[in-house]
């Protein structure tokens, strides 16, 4: 029986992770395609293109955060059997999604010369950037209906279905830049304004496809849930995960500028990294959607022993596949860097970055099963709040700062030295879970 437990458990985490795994891959391998042929057009349209990626992704932070509250209440709705609720649960955050979008979007459309203002003074690539940004706002309507409707869909265990209909849409955007771009097929050469085209039509093709499925596989709730809406335990949980989240990207530019002023031979290397550690951290990225669900749905029946010795099994698969991957890293960077056409000090710099991150991975995929998932299914996120802002704040940033400029330590040891805030956020995140505060069931 007990053999029997284990393998179901096994192969409910496979039916999450797997395909959000490799919808995340190949979201990141069609992107690298998008970046090169953006490449194409010259450096005043890859910048503006970049630029607009800056406040589109402000919107994703503040998208994702609303898409993690859903997750946790319906998960944990789900697991006390409550239809009504859950249903509630996807509309609310819905709601907040949609509105939420109209306002980036007014703001996206009306005056996005102003905005990419704010990021560079040269005026030509401002308005690209702006013209490129006007567009694209249009995604975000979409965008927020693919996000609540898609966690919904992962709480059913049906992860597959979102990941169909990503790849439906990636294919479509793939193929569109590659037509509008270029004028190929009788298509009018667009540049830079085909490919936000491109962006757009293909997120209107991902949220009908995400809609059409989530009609047909919803749960339909016997009555109308009664009371009022808990919007104060919606907001202390919903309001961390923002303040999270923005400080986790100010974080993370914080860092960038840290490698930008060690040199441009540095900031490539470090620029040659990135779809490695993408398509890393997007191997294992499911095991954390995993534990928000599995773990948020014991939680809300209740089954709190049952919901603890599941996170401990969950850390173990990320312990062991982030191992497995941090050898195979360490092992393939040097034939990687051949791919590119760079100087050998680059390919050397790149290789030995690669090093240290296949030493630090271990703790930021657990970082992320036990913060992203585990912690967060009990709806107290303050705790995870408190975590990350200590990591990135009093140690990652301090630590990079002494390294790069009272040190003058090479890059690999930069980033080395700075990534010892995973450690540091681990070992921290370990005292909070085995304390089980963070095990909560929400209110009706």
């Amino acid at each position: 029986m007990m053999r029997s437990k284990e393998q179901s458990f096994f192969r409910s985490v496979c039916a999450l992770a797997v395909p959000v795994a490799l919808q995340s891959m190949l979201q990141a391998s069609f992107g690298v395609a998008d970046q090169v042929m953006i490449g194409q057009l010259g450096g005043v349209e890859v910048a503006a293109v970049g630029l607009a990626g800056k406040f589109t992704g402000i919107f994703n932070v503040v998208v994702s955060a609303v898409g993690a509250v859903a997750g946790i209440m319906i998960s944990q709705y789900m697991g006390q059997k409550n239809t009504a609720e859950t249903r509630r649960s996807l509309t609310v955050n819905l709601r907040v999604c949609i509105i939420l979008a109209a306002l980036f979007m007014l703001a996206g459309v009306t005056v996005p010369e102003r905005i990419m203002g704010l990021y560079i003074n040269d005026r030509t690539t401002a308005e690209t950037a702006g013209r490129y940004l006007a567009i694209v706002s249009g995604t975000f309507l979409p965008a927020a209906g693919v996000t609540i409707l898609s966690t919904h869909l992962r709480c059913m265990e049906k992860a597959s279905l979102p990941l169909y209909a990503g790849l439906a849409s990636a294919a479509v955007n793939t193929g569109l830049n590659w037509m509008l771009i270029f004028g190929k097929l009788g298509a009018p050469v667009l540049g830079v304004t085909g490919a936000a085209l491109a962006t757009l039509i293909s997120q209107l093709v991902y949220f009908a496809v995400i809609l059409v499925m989530y009609l047909k596989y919803r749960e339909r709730a016997e009555n109308d849930p009664t009371g009022s809406f808990a919007w104060k335990q919606y907001f202390s949980m919903l309001l961390p995960l923002l303040v999270s989240e923005f400080m986790w990207v100010l974080g993370e530019n914080v860092y960038a500028g840290i490698y930008g002023h060690l040199g441009t031979d540095a900031t490539a290397a470090m620029t040659l990294t990135n779809p490695v550690q993408s398509l890393a951290i997007g191997a294992l990225c499911g095991l954390s959607q995993a534990a928000a669900i599995l773990i948020g749905k014991r939680l809300g029946g209740r089954d709190r022993e049952m919901a603890y010795r599941e996170a401990k099994k969950l850390l173990l698969y990320g312990l062991a596949g982030s191992l497995l991957l941090s050898v195979m890293i360490f092992f393939v960077s040097p034939w990687y860097v051949r791919i590119f056409k760079v100087e050998t000090g680059i390919r050397e710099l790149t290789v030995r970055i690669l090093a240290a991150y296949a030493a630090v991975m271990p703790f930021k995929v657990l970082n992320m099963i036990i913060g992203s998932g585990i912690l967060r299914s009990g709806g107290k996120t303050t705790y995870v709040m408190v975590i990350d802002l200590m990591g990135t704040w009093l140690f990652g940033v301090p630590l990079g700062l002494l390294a790069a400029f009272v040190l003058h330590w090479p890059i690999p040891m930069v980033y080395f030295t700075l990534s010892m805030e995973e450690c540091i956020r681990f070992a921290v995140s370990l005292v909070v879970f085995k304390r089980r505060r963070w095990m909560n069931q929400l209110k009706a």
